[in-house]
């Protein structure tokens, strides 16, 4: 009796051991051939190692293979990186970013570092300042700004002089020949280079030459464009002139003017007249009258 319950447990123990292990097995068997397909579903793709800033010249150490999603991988991406060493970069690249063909200048075609910056269909248009007109040398690039123009109307008026946003929501790409803050400093300079359309190249163009300008700096999150009028000397000296006068509050109860009695001053008697005295004065034989008060 005793012998068959022990053939019974070992039975039981030995069938355990194979269901563990044909589970263990099937367990890393799927395990494994999942890691396969995640392995065949991915694409090798140059990324970048590290940040890499606009002009920078890409060099062995600063990208890398790295497995890519096969339906997410960008369509123009570069698979060896030889291909992207030694190339220019065009945008920033920042790291684990794919480095892409569009954001890199051409092979064999040589770029200056502020054309690399002038975005697609727009023109850089350098324009003269001095410290008021780039604000204090708070302009630097990448921020935005508006063009006031301040001219006359026609050469034979050149006394009546207008002034008037121009344009709006520019982007500075440049401040002198710095085309990128690397501190958070002031910096005065000559000149501003401008991102804008060729039609806002043209009235630049003509609002430089042919009056002063003045650049006014923006909040990054204010792009609402505000159309004004503009103003000349007249407008301007006439809005001063008319004050407005607050209308009076109907809650408080109208107040009559008071009058004030004036006090009688006593009349002021004129003096008495003085007495006069006349005396007879005889000298010899002439005979004379003194008066005496």
């Amino acid at each position: 009796m005793d012998r068959k319950r022990i053939l019974m447990v070992v039975g039981a123990a030995v069938l355990l051991a194979l269901l563990a292990s044909l589970g263990a097995y099937k367990f890393l068997s799927e395990s494994g051939r999942a890691a396969e397909q995640s392995r065949l579903q991915t694409v090798g793709i140059v990324v970048a190692l590290v940040d890499i800033p606009i002009g920078t010249t890409i060099n062995t150490n600063q990208v890398a293979i790295s497995p890519w999603p096969k339906d997410s991988y960008p369509k123009d991406f570069i698979a060896d990186p030889k291909s992207a060493v030694g190339r220019t970069a065009l945008r920033d690249f920042v790291r684990g970013e794919p480095v892409v063909e569009g954001k890199l200048v051409p092979v064999n075609k040589p770029a200056g570092l502020l054309s690399l910056k002038v975005p697609q269909g727009m023109r850089a248009f350098s324009v003269k300042v001095n410290e008021v007109v780039g604000v204090g040398g708070f302009i630097v690039p990448d921020t935005i700004v508006d063009v006031v123009v301040t001219t006359a109307p026609n050469s034979q008026k050149q006394m009546e002089q207008f002034s008037k946003i121009v344009l709006e929501n520019i982007r500075v790409l440049a401040a002198g020949q710095a085309v990128e803050q690397k501190e958070n400093k002031p910096v005065t300079v000559n000149t501003v280079t401008l991102a804008v359309t060729p039609d806002d190249a043209e009235k630049l163009a003509l609002a430089s030459n042919d009056g002063k300008i003045q650049l006014v700096l923006r909040n990054y999150a204010d792009t609402d464009n505000v159309v004004t009028g503009g103003i000349d000397k007249a407008r301007l000296l006439a809005s001063y002139r008319k004050a407005t006068v607050a209308p009076p509050d109907a809650s408080e109860p109208e107040r009559k003017p008071r009058r004030i009695a004036k006090k009688a001053v006593p009349a002021v008697a004129p003096p008495a007249p003085k007495k006069a005295y006349t005396v007879e004065v005889i000298k010899g034989n002439k005979r004379t009258e003194e008066n005496f008060e």
